[in-house]
């Protein structure tokens, strides 16, 4: 199933949006989102649609936490 398209006023809201969603992934699994994306990316779970998504979410949260860094240490 597509999931809509959501757009946030800054950076921080998306990444706390993600944070939420990570969370309860997190809760409904039983694992942390750095151990179960180790474990997606060496083919160790399916592409059950449900991890894909919960992939997605994550690269997307590393990302713009990424982005987020390195725009407070240039403004630093």
């Amino acid at each position: 199933m597509k999931q809509p398209i959501i757009e946030y006023d800054s950076p921080v809201d998306a990444l706390v949006a993600l944070a939420k969603r990570l969370s309860v992934y997190e809760q409904h699994y039983q694992m942390d989102s750095e151990e179960f994306f180790d474990q997606y990316r060496k083919g160790q779970l399916s592409d059950e649609s449900s991890w894909v998504e919960w992939a997605g979410d994550y690269q997307h949260y590393v990302a713009i936490s990424q982005q987020l860094k390195r725009q407070l240490k240039r403004a630093a």
